[in-house]
Formats: structure tokens, sequence, C-alpha cells
């Protein structure tokens, strides 16, 4: 069965992100078409999804390529973050539905909940999943779907270390969202940066002047498959 062209953009990127491709490595249609099990023309596609997206760089003579972001450029991502999710927290207030904030809610009390208990995986992928309800909570694509592209990028860039307060951090995310049921937009702003400027202080760049440092060869994903979330 083929696989839609955003199914293969979705787990080329993930890989990207893992390491199973290196930056500055090769990225040929014959071989991704085979690995994913698709035929190349959504392999093509998707490779030009991801040029836009940065992870892809096209060069003479070699074709698509893992991208080798500098240092620079890594921490330039930080810093649209910090501006940005202020912006989404500030217009999720005004604009979020009951949904949201009941998926919201029953987030902070799960990741209230485990970091109590203990167990950082568990909260790391909880608060992916906070984050990115509270960026689709904002009733705008354009800044949703930045803000997905950040944390892609972010991630591929930089390993992010336990909070050493994780109960507190809980808390924060426990604080913004009464905010954004408030619907008091300057405090879901205010907060957001504060926990977002807290969060930055514990990520660590993967590569140093555009090397790679941490080398994860082991695909997370099996060929063909389908469904694969953003």
């Amino acid at each position: 069965m083929r696989i839609p062209a955003h199914s293969v953009c979705t787990a080329i990127r993930d890989d990207i992100v893992a390491g199973v491709y290196e930056r500055g490595s090769r990225l040929t249609e014959e071989l991704l078409a085979r690995r994913y099990g698709v035929s190349r023309v959504p392999v093509r596609e998707a490779l030009r999804t991801l040029e836009a997206e940065g992870f892809v760089v096209t060069r003479r003579h070699a074709g698509a390529c893992v991208a080798e972001p500098t240092e620079q450029e890594a921490a330039d991502l930080l810093e649209m973050r910090g501006l940005l999710e202020p912006l989404g927290a500030s217009r999720a207030a005004q604009r979020r539905t009951e949904a949201h904030l009941k998926v919201l809610r029953g987030l902070v009390r799960l990741g209230q909940e485990r970091a109590r208990r203990g167990g950082s995986e568990d909260l790391r992928s909880l608060g992916g999943w906070f984050h990115e309800t509270l960026a689709q909570a904002c009733g705008s694509h354009a800044l949703s779907s930045t803000l997905t592209r950040l944390r892609h990028k972010i991630a591929w860039m930089y390993t992010v270390e336990a909070p050493a307060d994780p109960v507190e951090s809980w808390a924060e995310h426990g604080a913004i969202v009464d905010a954004v049921a408030r619907g008091d937009g300057e405090r879901a702003r205010a907060l957001t940066a504060l926990h977002t400027e807290r969060a930055a202080a514990v990520h660590r760049l993967r590569f140093v002047g555009g090397g790679g440092a941490e080398r994860v060869r082991t695909s997370q994903h099996a060929v063909n498959m389908s469904g694969r979330r953003h």
C-alpha cells in the first residue's frame, strides 16, 4: 500500500531528528524509497518539504543532504520559541475551546502526578503534548504550525536535561492553563515567557561546529507504516 507523501515526510523528519541520518549525509531518492517501502514520487515531495523546513539542503553534484546547522542557528531557534510561545499562549487565552481546556487540564493532572512519582521520559512526552495542545489552542494555523516546526528542529539540535524540580515545572504548566481558562492573555503570555526561559536553560547542543556529536543509527520507524503522529 502506497504511503501518502506527508507520512513519508514525517518518517524521514523523525529519523533525521533521531540521528539515523547524520548531518551532511546524502539522502538519495532510491534508497529512501526502498527504506520506507514507497515509490520515489512521495520521497521527492517529502524532500522538498523538508528542505523548506530547513532539515535538508540540495548541494551541487551531491543532491539532497541532511542540513548542517550552526550553533548560531540553533541559538536562534530557542530565541524564536521564546518569543512565539508566549504569543501563542496569549492568543489561546482568547481563542481556546472547552475541548482544548479539557485536554490541557488532563495533561497537567497527569504531569503533576508523574512529577511527584518521578519518571523523566513520561514527563518529557507529556510536556511535548502540552505545548502542542497549547499551540493548537491559539486559533492560528500559521502560528501553531510554526511552533511545531520549531519544536522538531530544537529536538534535532538539542538534548534536554530533566528540570531540577519537575513538580515546580508542572506547577508552571498549571498556572498557564489557569490564565488561559480565565481569558487573561497578558498573564498567560508572562507565565509562558518565564517558563520558556527556564526551559531553555536545560537545553544542551547535540553538536559543536556543525559536526554530529550524537549518532543514532537505528531507525525508530518500521517501513510502510501509516498514521504517524506529527
